[in-house]
């Protein structure tokens, strides 16, 4: 069962999609990874991407500890469903959801710049479609200047070719999960 595991809607039980077209992030993973990213200041009050959102966890945990908007984008018809079923759940306004695939979503300009970008596709998603997300981010300017962006996938995979504009900021793994994350680089720092 998935749960929000903190914040303002703390143990909130969510619903997931059925089906093995998604992978709900371990409620283990999410409490060690808003533990950083509060450690880090970069939840409260910020503008979140949540891309392949599933359930739309990721997102509303950040929405729970105080994100200002949180934008769930999900291309199965039934998940985005349950994701905006569980938006629904949390009474939090600020949360809107989007069907549509992540390069659909991002082949326009953004409709403002976010400060968090959790990138959880599904492990079959190749590198270089995870290449094209990333890049397609900075090129369509859906990063704010102190956009930290955070991409999860089986610890089997190769690091993401970051693109020039985002900067390698650590990793962590936990189990069969590892976790990426990316800064916006100054803009004479890039290359």
């Amino acid at each position: 069962m998935t749960r929000i595991i903190g914040g303002r809607v703390g143990g909130l039980r969510l619903r997931t999609p059925s089906g093995s077209g998604t992978r709900p992030t371990s409620d283990r993973v999410r409490e060690a990874l808003f533990s950083r990213l509060e450690h880090l200041g970069v939840v409260q009050g910020a503008a979140v991407l949540d891309l392949y959102a599933g359930s739309g966890a990721l997102g509303l945990e950040a929405a729970s500890r105080g994100a200002s908007s949180v934008l769930l984008v999900e291309s199965d018809r039934a998940a985005a469903a349950v994701a905006r079923k569980n938006a629904g759940l949390t009474g939090i306004p600020g949360i809107s959801v989007r069907t549509a695939t992540v390069e659909r979503a991002l082949g326009s300009a953004a409709p403002a710049p976010f400060d968090l970008v959790f990138i959880d596709p599904p492990y079959d998603i190749g590198e270089e479609v995870l290449e094209s997300v990333l890049g397609a981010l900075v090129t369509q300017h859906w990063l704010s200047e102190r956009a930290l962006v955070v991409v999860e996938r089986s610890a089997r995979s190769p690091e993401p070719r970051w693109p020039a504009a985002l900067e390698h900021e650590g990793e962590r793994r936990y189990g069969e999960t590892k976790i990426w994350f990316a800064g916006v680089r100054e803009p004479d720092d890039v290359a």
